[in-house]
């Protein structure tokens, strides 16, 4: 037996457990689900909540794992890789740099810290910076392609 008989096997099983535990969510109804719910009882859609987190879990394991081994493989690949991590690590640095954080009161009466409050900053002008780049790496593309013609 292959190995890509081995993920079609698991893969049929994940698929009828997940088909199972639909059904018997939808046997159940929508009432009964939330009547349960407010008493804390989440018994139904549990099972199908970690059945989807340990697909996306294998998924994402996988991912990582061929990811790893084609950067391994090719000493191009990876250099490129490391530049742009580099490059990457620097975009946040610099965002943090120019993020002020003040404590800010929350809805909840929390209080969010001042270094949380520099973070969500850094966050979202690492955003800006990165929209700013694809944008711009997106008009350049666009108008080399029609020079070139």
């Amino acid at each position: 037996m292959n190995f890509q008989n081995i993920i079609k096997i698991i893969s049929g099983i994940l698929g009828v457990l997940g088909a199972i535990f639909l059904l018997r969510i939808m046997s159940t109804g929508d009432d009964q689900i939330k009547m349960d719910a407010s008493l804390g009882d989440f018994s139904i859609v549990t099972p199908l909540i970690m059945l989807a987190i340990f697909i996306l879990s294998i998924a994402v394991l996988v991912t990582i794992i061929f990811s790893l081994r084609s950067l391994a493989a090719n000493k191009n690949k990876l250099k490129k890789s490391l530049l742009m991590l580099g490059i990457f690590i620097f975009v946040i640095a610099i965002s943090y740099g120019i993020s002020d954080g003040v404590e800010t009161p929350l809805k909840d009466g929390e209080i969010l810290s001042a270094n949380g409050s520099r973070w969500v900053g850094t966050g979202i002008r690492v955003f800006y910076i990165l929209t700013v780049v694809a944008f711009v790496s997106m008009i350049f593309s666009s108008v080399k392609k029609l020079i070139s013609r």
